[in-house]
């Protein structure tokens, strides 16, 4: 679809603002708002929103697509994640460029884009992961605003691999804080999860939920509280990534209380199961191995309080899709081969839309903020993407909300062989999604080309309460 696009008779929703209005799509921007637009202006295709909303493209600031882990390489890569995202609403997504010990973060970069390059067909961006801070490396982070990176991921998990000392942890962050860069965490105890893991296989223990218990709730709240502390002692702000328990919440809740810059997302997948979901038979716990693991339900309720009441700025979903027949299973004799990661990024809105608009947990205006605004806003995106604007990207989804559907592997568009949320019925979806004006889905058909999306150069964080 090219030319001028009015969508006529929609219900705008955004972050704050509900209104009946049409909208005038031209040279992939929003052109105009206004009422009755039929009548003034000349377009090349109407689209008849009637008895729907027109939301904001989704944003999700956290996927892992052709990531190279466990012996493996996730299911997704560049087209396929994209066409899955772009059927659940979501049109741009940020991915991590992993810095691998001995290189530049520049060679990290050109990885990465390496990868999306002609597969692309939603816009992206990517966030730098730092796991060997030398000086020349903190040097170089000088660079990456002329990248368009504004954001670096550090960790306190994965001894060995990525995991950084508190030194360092340290001394990333106070140089993220001379730049504005956003540094985002992944908080886990990692020294103290290394000790578990060996334990428990030295005592025998292989099934799936030893992965859960060696990776045990406190580890995540002493991280998360010692991330904060860190930043705060560097002066910068904090993100923490995938946040599961009531307990890490808690020390992000208080931080907030303070004033301070932190800020957290959860992912939808921790919303909706539990530990126990590892427990299932005949290996099946496998498809829920992720990491930080699933916890209980009183986590569960506290992430959708924290969500409601303004504690969770975000919920992405950490999508890292493993076959379960072909890549889950290479963890079979132990726990700590299992493929790390599961498959989200197409049910994140509908699932959300679902358990959180649907059944009364979350207001419509909440919802498009923690999916859309609020990542747009942290991650430099703003006002470009995040909102439904005169001026802004027109990356639009008009979202059927009676539409009643069942969620199954065989209709999803993820390459993956399961969904989590195999067999549930739930309301909502989105009935047509453009990106940049262009109709990438309509209805079952997708009419998106690959190395049409495109990298987004990201602006500095806007940081607010």
């Amino acid at each position: 679809m090219s030319g001028r696009t009015l969508i006529v008779n929609g219900l705008i929703v955004t972050a704050t603002d509900a209104y009946q209005a049409d909208i005038l799509i031209e040279q992939e921007r929003i052109a105009l708002i206004g009422t009755d637009l039929a009548d003034t202006v000349e377009a090349d295709h109407v689209v008849d929103a009637s008895g729907k909303y027109v939301l904001p493209g989704g944003i999700d600031v956290h996927t892992h697509l052709e990531l190279y882990s466990w012996d493996t390489v996730s299911a997704d890569d560049f087209y396929t994640g994209h066409v899955a995202a772009a059927f659940g609403g979501t049109t741009c997504h940020i991915d991590f460029a992993n810095q691998v010990k001995g290189e530049s973060l520049q060679q990290a970069l050109e990885a990465w884009h390496a990868r999306a390059e002609g597969k692309a067909v939603i816009d992206y961006g990517f966030h730098v992961s730092i796991t060997d801070p030398r000086d020349d490396v903190l040097a170089e982070m000088a660079r990456l605003p002329e990248w368009g990176v504004t954001s670096v991921k550090l960790f306190l998990a994965y001894k060995g691999v990525y995991q950084l000392s508190d030194g360092d942890f340290f001394r990333v962050c106070r140089r993220a804080a001379e730049l504005g860069l956003l540094p985002i965490v992944h908080a886990e105890n990692g020294d103290v999860i290394d000790i578990l893991v060996r334990e428990a296989l030295a005592q025998g223990h292989t099934a799936p939920v030893w992965h859960a218990r060696t990776r045990p709730p406190e580890a995540e709240a002493e991280a998360t509280q010692r991330a904060i502390w860190l930043a705060e002692m560097a002066g910068s702000p904090v993100y923490i990534v995938h946040l599961t328990q009531r307990d890490a919440l808690a020390a992000v809740s208080a931080a907030r209380a303070r004033g301070r810059p932190v800020y957290a997302e959860t992912c939808v997948q921790y919303l909706f199961f539990t530990v126990e979901d590892l427990e299932r038979p005949n290996f099946e716990g496998a498809k829920w191995v992720c990491s930080p693991p699933f916890r209980t339900d009183a986590d569960r309720e506290a992430l959708w309080r924290g969500l409601a009441r303004g504690d969770l700025s975000v919920v992405a979903t950490d999508h890292c899709p493993f076959n379960f027949a072909t890549q889950k299973v290479l963890g079979r004799d132990r726990f700590d081969k299992i493929p790390n990661g599961v498959p989200a990024i197409e049910d994140r809105l509908i699932m959300l839309y679902h358990a959180g608009v649907h059944e009364g947990r979350l207001s419509l205006h909440r919802f498009v903020e923690v999916t859309s605004t609020n990542p747009a806003k942290l991650f430099g995106l703003y006002p470009r993407k995040g909102t439904v604007a005169v001026g802004s990207d027109a990356d639009l989804v008009i979202w059927d909300p009676g539409a009643r559907h069942v969620r199954r592997a065989e209709t999803h568009h993820m390459n993956v062989d399961y969904n989590l949320w195999e067999g549930w019925e739930v309301v909502g979806r989105p009935e047509k999604v453009f990106s940049r004006g262009r109709l990438i889905v309509d209805g079952e058909r997708f009419l998106g080309t690959p190395g049409s999306g495109r990298y987004v150069h990201r602006r500095a964080p806007l940081l607010s309460p």
